[in-house]
Parts: structure tokens; C-alpha cells; sequence
């Protein structure tokens, strides 16, 4: 059975940083492409990183490339999402997608 599990979600002040966990299990971890998404409401999901676990390669959105970083833990099967610098519009909710099975999502609200 496959399990795809976020959390590490919260509430932010604008500036501030967050790390997104992703716990994985059924599915290998080793040779698979893993992203992270979000969908803010009343807009589309999107697309905000991704990493391919085989090569080690990443790519990130525009409004994300300077101040996410993905990252995964082998030891673990855990992937991550550290985001700094954190803005108002980066409030979402953010989900995490291996091998085409996706989270329940985690909630991150950036406000002062």
C-alpha cells in the first residue's frame, strides 16, 4: 500500500522559513521522480519543484527558484521542502507527488 504523507505546514510571518516533510512508503524511493505542488484557492495547482531521486536533479517553479530548496533523505524516504524567505502569495496548500500518488496536503498561510 502506498502512503504519501506531508506535513510541517503552518502559519508565517512574510521573511519567515518553513520545511515541508514528506514521509513515503510502498513506492520506491530510489528511482523515482518526487515534487512538490501547490494550489492556492480559486487557482490551479501548480507545479513548485521537483527531484529526481536517480540523478539527484532539481528544478524549481520561477516564484520558487532562489528561496525553496528539495531535497530527500534515502535513509528515510523522506522528502523535503525547505522554503525561505517566505511570501504572502506562497500561501497554499502544498502536496507532495511520488511516482503519480499524491498527499492530503499540508496548509501553509504566510500573513503579518
Amino acid at each position: 500500500q502506498v502512503k504519501v504523507v506531508e506535513s510541517g505546514g503552518g502559519s508565517v510571518q512574510p521573511g519567515g522559513s518553513l520545511r515541508l516533510s514528506c514521509a513515503v512508503s510502498g513506492v520506491s524511493f530510489h528511482t523515482t521522480t518526487m515534487s512538490w505542488h501547490r494550489q492556492a484557492p480559486g487557482k490551479a495547482r501548480e507545479m513548485v519543484a521537483y527531484w529526481e531521486s536517480g540523478s539527484g536533479a532539481t528544478g524549481y517553479s520561477p516564484a520558487a527558484q532562489g528561496r525553496f530548496t528539495i531535497s530527500g533523505d534515502f535513509a528515510t524516504d523522506t522528502l523535503y521542502l525547505q522554503m525561505n524567505n517566505l511570501r504572502t502569495e506562497d500561501t497554499a496548500e502544498y502536496f507532495c507527488s511520488v511516482g503519480g500518488h499524491w498527499g492530503q496536503g499540508t496548509q501553509v498561510t504566510v500573513s503579518s
